[in-house]
């Protein structure tokens, strides 16, 4: 299963190099963490390790995962919990994945195929198989409609460092975007990189513009690059699925998360962020430029209101062109053997269900 790691400041978990007994403690207090939700002692790690190791050894070992923050010790406990830190380290270097059982597999294909026949149902199944698989919270990016493209791109200067952004779209759509700028921009410069923008970016879908900005921006003038940088970001923006194309199914199943159901206030906010979305579309939008399932722990997201969570997410196709992502969202504390196969066979299955649909 292709899978790869978030964005974030995780590369310098993944390079911290343990040795082979660390690795296995670490390994064993995270499984234990996730099984139990209780923080792991000593004792209780040197018999469920496998190691010979007096509870004296264990406790130096797990001093050293503390200094490098792989784990905490709670306050009222003696035991210690992972980190995010040590949640990506077990995640990237010592996770065993769990196939997905065969009823599982089997109960994903047949409700997308019950759901083929009738448009849209299928995104919607899809949302609610990721919730009853994990327990979470489900989310669908519907497919953005393949013709839909930047038609036009203006610049009308607002004041010396304020530029309007005006965007066309091809189905006649017109949104307007006020860009602040690292410096004033001339009338001829707003022009000269409009027509530069129309004559390399127009026209284009959100997939290929992507591709041609890594291609393009380096050409460009170095004093105008931020500005158009900008306006690019700002077009994919516009091109991306509105928050009514996106389906959450199972967001009161985190009612029932211990670790997040404590903290009513944070968890106000994460159904404030369910019912708004913007943030969550950017996210998994980010999620569709890479193959094969991607995770974010924590921060890693970029959204503060999912510190204490983390967000499985694969992108699916239709006829090769990848149209969308499903994904989970739960707390940190989840048994990502099972929910990453479980998110990567959704987006598979869905790929399949609705390529056939499209016959």
């Amino acid at each position: 299963m292709p899978f790869r790691q978030s964005s974030g400041n995780s590369s310098t978990a993944s390079e911290t190099p343990l040795d082979d007994r660390a690795c296995v403690l670490l390994k064993t207090l995270v499984e234990s963490y996730i099984a139990e939700g209780a923080p792991v002692g000593s004792r209780v790690l040197s018999r469920a390790s496998g190691l010979d190791l007096s509870a004296a050894t264990v406790r130096n070992v797990m001093a050293d995962l503390e200094d490098l923050g792989f784990i905490a010790s709670p306050h009222t406990s003696a035991g210690r919990i992972p980190t995010p830190r040590g949640y990506r380290f077990f995640v990237d270097s010592l996770l065993t994945m769990q196939p997905l059982e065969q009823i599982d597999q089997a109960r994903i294909l047949s409700e997308l195929a019950s759901a083929k026949t009738q448009p849209g149902q299928i995104i919607n199944q899809a949302s609610r198989l990721l919730s009853d698989l994990t327990q979470f919270a489900g989310i669908v990016i519907a497919p953005r409609h393949p013709s839909t493209r930047i038609r036009q791109i203006e610049f009308i200067a607002l004041s010396d460092q304020r530029v309007l952004l005006v965007l066309v779209t091809s189905d006649g759509n017109v949104q307007n975007r006020i860009l602040t700028t690292d410096r004033p921009y001339s009338a001829a410069e707003l022009t000269e990189a409009a027509n530069t923008l129309n004559q390399n970016f127009v026209g284009l879908e959100l997939e290929q513009m992507r591709h041609r900005v890594h291609d393009e921006l380096t050409r460009i003038r170095a004093d105008m690059q931020a500005l158009m940088a900008a306006a690019l970001t700002a077009s994919s923006e516009a091109l991306m699925p509105r928050e009514s194309e996106t389906v959450i199914s199972g967001e009161k199943n985190l009612l029932d998360v211990e670790d997040l159901s404590s903290n009513m206030r944070r968890l106000r906010e994460l159904f404030d962020l369910f019912e708004q979305r913007t943030s969550l579309v950017r996210l998994l939008d980010l999620s569709q430029q890479a193959a094969g399932v991607r995770l974010y722990i924590g921060q890693e997201s970029g959204i503060a209101t999912l510190d204490e969570c983390s967000v499985v997410t694969a992108p699916y196709q239709v006829e090769g062109q990848v149209v969308g992502s499903v994904g989970v969202i739960g707390p940190t504390r989840m048994a990502y053997d099972r929910v990453i196969p479980i998110v990567d066979i959704t987006a598979r299955l869905l790929s399949s269900a609705l390529t056939e649909q499209a016959h």
